[in-house]
């Protein structure tokens, strides 16, 4: 029986192209189906969104990195961040990379308006997503409705329907291949899901899978965010499963961190129908 190779998918390739909400992985993912998308919403629930939502919530603007933390460190010794400060690590004091670290007490001790915050996976796709040229959106269970909001609400203001790209963080390895990770992909379910109680509900079958997780699961949501590898591994490796706790809160924040100049910042009408 003869079989012929298959020539490997290349992730420049467009894909999910006639459909209004597109799902994908990871900074790959994004390369294929940030095509053509009018909106780019990032998710990365456990922890960088979550952090940026939580943070943003505080006044507080968060600059993404594409590199690792210490190539951040390293720019940060040299005066590369200008007015921004680095965040410190997880686990460290202050302003960190963790949700709970945001609190009005840290962000006014911070000494800056903005942060640096470097991530394995979110802070690197946020960075890749800018390259797009149109409104990145930083989404958690939190904020999902306002996010899905904001994204009708900059339909109407540029008068025509636009595409939106999904697109999950997953874990990332140290070997810089990604992990499935339960807890974005519910949460960019919550986000489809938000979308289509609006009418923006054209799905690929892709995003039409990840809001079926959701839908079917929202119920546990709490629970799947804590015993899932990276919330287990917050928990136990980390002392942080409060962390995981915020990330698991759905809908109780308005705050929309939109990506503006390399910033992500509290969205304003402004944004809604700018040439981004």
């Amino acid at each position: 029986m003869s079989s012929t190779a298959r020539t490997p998918m290349s992730p420049d390739r467009p894909l999910q192209q006639e459909y209004e909400v597109r799902f994908e992985w990871a900074r790959e993912g994004l390369r294929s189906i940030g095509q053509g998308a009018g909106v780019i919403v990032v998710i990365d629930a456990i922890s960088f969104t979550t952090t940026v939502e939580r943070a943003v919530s505080e006044g507080l603007e968060v600059r993404p990195f594409a590199g690792t933390r210490a190539e951040a460190e390293a720019v940060a010794a040299g005066g590369g961040f200008g007015a921004a400060r680095l965040a410190g690590p997880r686990g460290g004091n202050g302003v960190t990379l963790s949700p709970s670290s945001l609190t009005a007490e840290n962000v006014a001790a911070f000494g800056a308006t903005r942060a640096v915050v470097p991530s394995f996976n979110g802070s690197r796709l946020s960075a890749a997503a800018a390259a797009f040229g149109v409104p990145v959106l930083a989404a958690s269970l939190r904020n999902r409705t306002a996010v899905a909001q904001w994204i009708l609400a900059r339909q109407h203001a540029v008068g025509h329907r636009v595409k939106v790209a999904v697109v999950a963080g997953g874990e990332v390895r140290d070997d810089d291949t990604v992990r499935f990770s339960v807890e974005d992909l519910l949460t960019a379910g919550a986000v489809i899901d938000a979308l289509g109680g609006l009418g923006i509900d054209a799905c690929s079958p892709e995003a039409a899978a990840a809001c079926a997780a959701y839908t079917g699961l929202a119920r546990a949501a709490r629970h799947l965010f804590t015993a899932s590898t990276s919330g287990v591994e917050l928990r136990d490796d980390y002392g942080q499963g409060g962390d995981v706790l915020i990330a698991a809160e759905t809908d109780v924040s308005t705050t929309v961190p939109v990506l503006v100049d390399g910033v992500f910042r509290e969205a304003d009408p402004g944004d809604l129908a700018d040439g981004r």
